[in-house]
């Protein structure tokens, strides 16, 4: 991934995901639901000013918390701050 992210913000993946591995078509709805079960996701990219988490870290995101949804190369990821995570692997 070429984007780098400022400051403390880190780049997770899209939880959503619109089709299952044996290629049934979810509705909006279903996978929206889905997403918001996993809050355990993989760190893609880290701002100069995270302390806690880095590239490849396995996250724990506050479920209370709200994150930005952007498309970055034509895919979608979220984007949260460090201080949104509560735990790491």
């Amino acid at each position: 991934m070429k984007f780098k992210p400022s400051a403390s913000w880190l780049v997770l993946p899209d939880p959503i995901i619109t089709e299952t591995d044996s290629g049934i078509i979810l509705d909006e709805k279903t996978a929206m639901e889905n997403a918001k079960r996993t809050n355990i996701l993989e760190v893609l990219a880290a701002g100069p000013n995270c302390n806690f988490a880095k590239v490849g870290d396995t996250v724990m995101v506050d479920p209370r918390s709200e994150a930005a949804r952007t498309q970055i190369e034509d895919k979608f990821y979220l984007i949260v701050s460090e201080h949104q995570i509560i735990g790491k692997w």
